[in-house]
């Protein structure tokens, strides 16, 4: 019941300061070379990178990560959305690189109908190979069958099927309704 009221009033907006969010202020950089260094520098870290390339090798695509990044900046007020729209390529390609020298598979993003199925299959796959390391380590679980197992199982023979009544047809209609 709590949940009801946990969200805003109508015309709440109306009665907080104006200006008192980040991305309600003038930006703090306005030029494209300055945002761009400081996303460069903040991807410079190794934690930064890391964590990047941790989101790319759990099968988020390259660009939905770029957008992320560039839109948490703009919350924070330090760019605006179109300094974002030009300095986003060069952010792709700098954390493109970044995991290719690292030697990880990614989906770039882009929209490519040969290569689209063989990424899902292999973003399945991983995905796959982790459920099933998740359910190796929990020991208090039940054993699942494998196939040598359910082969073993003894056979139920086929139940005799008893034959099937037909039902009668009603009759036709009759009457002056009944005419099409």
């Amino acid at each position: 019941m709590s949940l009801i009221f946990n969200g805003p009033i109508p015309g709440q907006s109306l009665t907080t300061e104006p200006k008192g969010l980040p991305f309600e202020r003038p930006p703090e950089v306005t030029d494209p070379i300055e945002a761009l260094d400081i996303h460069l520098d903040k991807l410079s870290d190794p934690d930064s990178m890391e964590d990047a390339l941790f989101f790319l090798e759990m099968g988020l695509d390259l660009v939905s990560l770029v957008e992320g990044i560039l839109r948490s900046a703009v919350m924070e007020g330090i760019h605006n959305i179109d300094v974002s729209l030009i300095i986003g390529p060069v952010i792709h390609e700098h954390i493109k690189a970044a995991a290719t020298r690292a030697d990880i598979e990614f989906n770039e993003g882009f929209e490519d109908k040969d290569k689209d199925t063989a990424v899902s299959y292999q973003r399945d796959t991983m995905r796959a190979k982790k459920m099933l390391r998740e359910l190796s380590n929990k020991e208090d679980e039940e054993p699942v069958m494998s196939m040598t197992m359910l082969s073993m199982t003894p056979k139920e023979e086929p139940m005799e099927e008893e034959p099937m009544e037909v039902e009668e047809e009603p009759a036709a209609p009759q009457g002056l309704m009944a005419r099409v």
